[in-house]
């Protein structure tokens, strides 16, 4: 196995908690404070947020309003604004809503695909030919995610095999990023370094992103190992918001705080401000009324007393 032990100089960080982390909250998020999150998240510096989801309201409650909250934001120029589309439908509210960048989704577990989005994985990424083609027609970005890459709660352990077929499929859509998912959060930095050796193979590393859930803690080595690999680009949730609701027990995605703590001490630029970042997390955990789940954030906002 390969390994380049150098790592990047500077991080591209996708903030997915105005989506992926606010999806499973069990009690509406008024779309004000959504909003409000987004722009925060923009004044700070991101370069790429995913902010919405066209998706059922029955499926997923949390993302009903998402047309109002795309019409409701403040858009910084050069900031890419992701959303969730399953389907040809979704794909037409999201070029309305004028979304730069649409996310398309796959497993690299059948159990998952079925209890997911009940068809098999070659079923799945056959239903997103017409979309991304679709989407290319209109010039809008497209990123394939793939959960459960290096772990499923129906199967277990996960083939790198498996993970380089799903990727391949991607790739053959056209799009933009992949998204590798540590859905459950069980990978470990060996794992991780497999996948990614695998996968960097049928897909340009540069163009493969990190995203990883905290479950059972291993989120920054994990991101760590992933840049020895090459990899530059990182999914994370402010204040470590979010789940999976098919994955029972898993806790929600590494905060973006703790992420940039890290990348800081490396020397890794990020273009993003870790302090506006910290009060947004403080700004949506009180709105949700939890605890903050970033350590990082939670160290800083004490530290200065607010």
């Amino acid at each position: 196995m390969s390994n380049s032990l150098t790592l990047p100089n500077k991080v591209k960080i996708v903030e997915v908690g105005p989506r992926d982390g606010l999806q499973n909250e069990k009690v509406f998020v008024d779309n004000e404070i959504k909003i409000s999150l987004i722009d925060q998240l923009s004044t700070a510096g991101f370069s790429n947020i995913e902010a919405a989801a066209f998706v059922s309201p029955k499926w997923v409650p949390q993302m009903a309003g998402s047309e109002l909250v795309m019409s409701g934001i403040t858009r910084k120029p050069g900031t890419i604004y992701s959303v969730l589309v399953p389907n040809l439908q979704g794909l037409e509210k999201a070029l309305e809503a004028k979304a730069d960048e649409i996310v398309i989704f796959g497993a690299a577990s059948e159990a998952f695909s079925q209890k997911n989005i009940n068809c098999s994985i070659e079923e799945s990424i056959a239903r997103f030919i017409p979309v991304a083609n679709e989407a290319q027609k209109y010039g809008v970005r497209v990123r394939g995610s793939i959960s459960c890459t290096l772990g499923c709660p129906y199967e277990g352990d996960i083939d790198a095999t498996k993970v380089v077929e799903v990727v391949q499929r991607m790739a053959d859509l056209g799009c933009d990023e992949i998204d590798i998912a540590d859905t459950i959060g069980v990978g470990t930095p060996n794992k991780v370094k497999v996948v990614f050796e695998k996968v960097g193979r049928v897909f340009p590393i540069d163009r493969l992103s990190g995203h990883f859930h905290d479950t059972y803690g291993q989120s920054l080595t994990n991101i760590y190992a992933a840049m020895e690999m090459g990899v530059s680009i990182f999914h994370s949730s402010v204040a470590g918001l979010g789940g999976c609701p098919y994955a029972k027990g898993a806790t929600g995605n590494v905060a973006t705080e703790d992420i940039l703590y890290m990348l800081s001490g490396l020397g890794i630029e990020t273009g993003i401000d870790f302090e506006k970042v910290a009060r947004s997390g403080e700004f949506i955990s009180n709105a949700l009324n939890r605890l903050n789940g970033s350590r990082a954030g939670k160290a800083y906002i004490s530290k200065l007393g607010t």
